[in-house]
């Protein structure tokens, strides 16, 4: 039984002891890349005798199938024995897309040794619980309940049999200062595992989105995988095939702000001239894909259902993340996308042009017909010195929009062939893709990670 009292977790997992507070209470709460030829990876299944056999995967934390996803697109033969998730949300999607995938509805930490021994595990994916390493999760680390259950495969990793011999776990930016993570590296160590850690974001891959998370890849050692394990957290997918670390240069550091001239032009009040520049370096940056290849083509899809209220744009004018069709750029989208605005995701400017319609008389005369498209810059130019209708008006020519949930998912890597059943509620998507991961991000760990 866990039990998260201060003696116990002490006693449970020693060596996390040093970080905890000293005081706690009794009871604590697109397609997906191939393997491309010349490249020199090569994804091999594993041997048995004289027999080839696909990977057996272990999906931990399963959600709605980003890592199964992500295991089909990057050409390794493999096959996922068991899939563990408790959201019955997430489930239901993993199992619309995955239908003979044996799907267990069950806590982690309520699976015996003998369930997962029986299973013969080459492979475990995992994406632990964030929130307790987040500042609104309060940081909480290893005295946070949600925790618990990756203390446990902790727990259980040195007696698994066979052990596994790849391991790959994703996590939020903030994992890797916790004590959670101490904890991994210091099971991994003892078990014989060499691994690597990286901090990547999709746009790593070409995708025009924001999302820097922690990524693990560890390899066993009796696979002949002779690299030095290092502390250094790297901010580059790795050159070498075989993990070797010694070459690399490219380490995680402290974020420097860029410098330069400020500029004339702040589009909105919130903003600084460094965060204005940030955006304009990205969007300049043609390795990236516009999002407009990301854009749901369906023409009977009504996008009108996804515009900003009128409410919304007058509340919340000044924080906006507003990106184009052209832009390479868009910012991470989280689970309160479409119910919140601040932090949560970009929203779309779906009228470039200057259409009549959307345009106050005021605002055609200021125009005086010589720009044919309407900019965020002319829309938010004075705006501050208008009417509250005038203001709703002149915000209301951008014809402003939620991302649809296809193209959230498109946007995370997702292939077109992911679906949601019918019956999910749009809150309920955008939930889930925002707990979700970057599939093209782990489908190019996974190739480094067998190679």
């Amino acid at each position: 039984m866990w039990i998260y009292g201060d003696a116990l977790l002490r006693d449970l997992v020693p060596s996390v002891a040093p970080c905890l507070p000293p005081c706690l209470p009794p009871c604590l709460p697109p397609c997906l890349p191939s393997v491309p030829s010349g490249s020199g990876l090569s994804v091999m299944p594993r041997a048995r005798g004289a027999l080839m056999e696909p990977v057996r995967v272990l999906e931990l934390y399963s959600g709605i199938g980003g890592m199964h996803f992500a295991l089909k697109g990057c050409g390794i033969s493999a096959q996922v024995v068991a899939a563990v998730d408790i959201n019955t949300t997430a489930n239901h999607i993993y199992k619309h897309n995955f239908p003979s995938t044996p799907l267990w509805s069950k806590s982690i930490e309520g699976i015996p040794l003998e369930d997962f021994n029986k299973l013969s595990i080459d492979m475990i994916l995992m994406s632990p619980p964030c929130q307790p390493f987040t500042r609104l999760g309060l940081k909480r680390d290893v005295v946070d309940q949600r925790t618990k259950s990756f203390l446990y495969v902790l727990d259980l990793l040195p007696r698994l049999s066979p052990r596994p011999r790849y391991i790959l776990l994703e996590n939020v930016k903030g994992f890797e200062e916790s004590c959670a993570r101490n904890q991994l590296m210091k099971t991994l160590n003892e078990c014989g595992y060499h691994f690597k850690e990286i901090m990547v974001s999709p746009t790593s891959v070409g995708i025009p989105n924001s999302r820097l998370r922690y990524f693990l890849m560890a390899k066993h050692s009796d696979e002949g995988f002779s690299a030095e394990t290092h502390s250094q957290i790297l901010e580059a997918f790795p050159v070498h095939t075989d993990l070797d670390v010694s070459e690399q240069q490219t380490v995680l550091t402290p974020h420097q702000p860029e410098t330069g001239p400020e500029q004339a032009q702040v589009l909105y009040k919130l903003e600084t001239p460094t965060e204005v520049q940030r955006k304009q370096k990205q969007n300049s940056d043609m390795s990236i894909k516009q999002i407009q290849d990301f854009l749901d083509p369906d023409p009977d899809l009504d996008l009108d259902q996804y515009l900003l209220p009128p409410k919304t744009l007058l509340r919340y004018t000044n924080i906006l993340d507003i990106v184009r069709p052209s832009c390479r750029r868009s910012v991470c989208f989280t689970k309160g996308y479409g119910r919140y605005i601040e932090g949560t995701g970009s929203v779309l400017q779906s009228s470039p042009e200057a259409e009549e319609q959307f345009l106050s008389q005021e605002f055609r005369e200021e125009l005086k017909g010589a720009v044919p498209v309407i900019t965020v810059e002319q829309v938010y130019r004075g705006l501050e010195e208008l009417s509250e209708e005038q203001r709703l008006k002149r915000l209301q020519c951008l014809r402003l929009r939620y991302f649809t949930p296809r193209e959230v998912a498109k946007l995370m890597g997702f292939p077109q062939s992911f679906e949601f059943p019918e019956d999910v509620p749009l809150k309920q998507r955008y939930k889930v893709l925002g707990n979700s991961l970057n599939v093209c991000v782990v489908c190019k760990l996974l190739q480094i990670l067998l190679s």
